[in-house]
């Protein structure tokens, strides 16, 4: 991994590495040790919003590349991230109905 800022970390551009800072995560290291969904959650609870879930597929596709070192499109990641996201959906409405 040669990412010194988030910035540097392919699919990351400046806006998602703002939402990241404002989590408290500072550096691509720090990111790299994060679970894609529950930093995805997170942003979306800091905003007080649901967010796109392409910028889950994009932290995705970062953790990829911050474990790897290879450099996959975010979009390649959606059919994975659908499946993240839809089992989280499952866990929450079994939540409720408990």
């Amino acid at each position: 991994m040669s990412a010194a800022r988030l910035e540097d970390i392919p699919n990351i551009g400046k806006s998602i590495a703002s939402d990241l800072r404002s989590l408290g995560i500072l550096t691509p290291q720090q990111l790299a040790t994060r679970d894609p969904l529950k930093t995805y959650l997170a942003l979306s609870g800091n905003i007080g919003q649901r967010h796109d879930p392409c910028v889950l597929y994009t932290l995705m596709a970062a953790q990829h590349y911050l474990q790897s070192g290879e450099t996959i499109s975010w979009w390649k990641f959606t059919e994975q991230g659908k499946k993240i996201l839809a089992e989280e959906t499952e866990r929450k409405a079994k939540l409720v109905r408990s």
